[in-house]
């Protein structure tokens, strides 16, 4: 058996195990239902147009700002169907607007003569928007990377302290096991985030959002090889991690740079978001280029050639950590007797290559 049919043969077993434990599909259900929850509700939650009740020579301007408008005979029958509850409000002589007990700010804005407005930046993103899609991305990215990042942490942690390491060794090459953790999880975790992009596209569909859709079309395009060259390089880290020791107890205290090199990148994309000269810093450096860049692109912020520099900055950076990442598991997997250093796991690898 070769390295090639070894790698996947761990990959197929770490995604048949992970796709039968109750947690992950458990989480991976959570994420959907947040994700229709927050396209779908809030366009159903904030209602319809408001009705209105006029007579046919006032109805134009209302139907023109989009009210649901119902001709009346008089200013009587119109607000006789205030008081009814048949409309939200009413347009009588004067003119005059009739509610009930609230006022129908729709209503007099339609009414309302507003001086012209020329927009000098028609293209910039709202400002909510411009908070949400920066978390979105860091979000998602940080979660995803953390969450599976750990499960491959614990996976080879287990396999020590249980001593099944010993048998897998002996059937498959070390490097396989390793490239099979990262390909599983990769797949596992490219597959939860395209799950949860369906459910997003659909709800915004639903939501009737396909503005805001047609912006993110280009940054999610580039967001998907930033992820995955991203989630290879944390990987990496974790696998080498879990194998520095033989309990699952030690994982939180041998994963802190890991840890800090996942949550700083999302700290800084989120609060330094505006700041523009951050932002190119951010995009270039590999722990924090899957998320700033393709936010730099969805603001129209990065050149055409930037984002394809910046990916082959992380394709290198990916590689080189997986090489060292790789020296690591192989030095530290079959010592299990307590935490092994860096030091003597990167020089005892050729014991067991």
């Amino acid at each position: 058996m070769n390295v090639t049919q070894a790698t996947r043969l761990v990959a197929e077993r770490e995604i048949r195990v992970k796709l039968r434990d109750r947690t992950f599909l458990f989480g991976t259900l959570f994420f959907l239902l947040i994700a229709a929850a927050g396209t779908v509700l809030p366009p159903l939650l904030s209602g319809g147009p408001e009705s209105v009740a006029v007579t046919q020579e006032a109805a134009g301007p209302l139907r023109d700002a989009g009210l649901d408008v119902r001709v009346v005979a008089d200013d009587r029958a119109a607000e006789q169907a205030v008081r009814d509850g048949d409309v939200d409000a009413a347009v009588v002589s004067g003119p005059k607007v009739l509610a009930m007990d609230e006022t129908p700010n729709d209503v007099v804005r339609a009414l309302s003569s507003a001086p012209p407005v020329q927009l000098l930046d028609p293209g910039a993103v709202e400002p909510v928007v411009a908070f949400l899609v920066p978390f979105i991305f860091a979000f998602v990215f940080f979660i995803t990377s953390q969450t599976f990042g750990m499960q491959i942490a614990q996976s080879v942690t287990e396999e020590k302290q249980t001593r099944i390491v010993e048998i897998l060794v002996a059937a498959v090459p070390v490097r396989a096991l390793l490239a099979g953790k990262v390909v599983a999880g990769a797949l596992l975790a490219l597959g939860q985030i395209a799950l949860i992009a369906v459910v997003t596209v659909l709800g915004m569909q639903i939501g009737d959002s396909g503005g805001l859709l047609t912006l993110l079309a280009p940054a999610i395009g580039w967001f998907v090889p930033f992820f995955l060259l991203g989630f290879v390089l944390l990987a990496a880290m974790w696998a080498a991690a879990g194998a520095l020791i033989n309990r699952q107890e030690d994982i939180a205290a041998v994963s802190t740079p890991v840890q800090l090199a996942v949550m700083l990148p999302f700290f800084a994309v989120i609060f330094l978001n505006d700041n523009a000269g951050a932002m190119r810093l951010l995009s270039y450096l590999p722990f924090s280029s899957p998320t700033a860049m393709p936010l730099r692109l969805f603001n129209g912020d990065a050149a055409g050639w930037e984002p394809f520099v910046s990916l082959a900055v992380l394709l290198v950076a990916a590689g080189a950590f997986l090489v060292g990442g790789a020296r690591i598991y192989e030095g530290s997997l079959l010592r299990t007797n307590g935490r092994t250093s860096l030091r003597t796991a990167w020089r005892e690898r050729e014991t067991i290559g």
